[in-house]
C-alpha cells in the first residue's frame, strides 16, 4: 500500500461539501478524475470521483 499523506487545503474542502470529516482521512492517490483517500483509524479505502464543471 502506498503512504498517505496530509490532505491540502482545496481537498478539505472537497471532502466537507460530500459530508466527510477531513480531520480523518488523509489521501493516498490524487488524480484528474478521482481522489483516492484512506481512513486514518480504520484504514478503509475510498475512491470519490471529482465531478467536471459544464460535463
Amino acid at each position: 500500500m502506498k503512504h498517505e499523506k496530509k490532505l491540502q487545503r482545496w481537498m478539505k474542502d472537497f471532502l466537507s461539501e460530500r459530508g466527510l470529516n477531513p480531520a480523518n482521512w488523509r489521501y493516498i492517490k490524487n488524480t484528474p478524475e478521482e481522489l483516492v483517500i484512506i481512513h486514518k483509524y480504520s484504514l478503509k479505502p475510498r475512491v470519490i470521483k471529482k465531478e467536471r464543471e459544464g460535463a
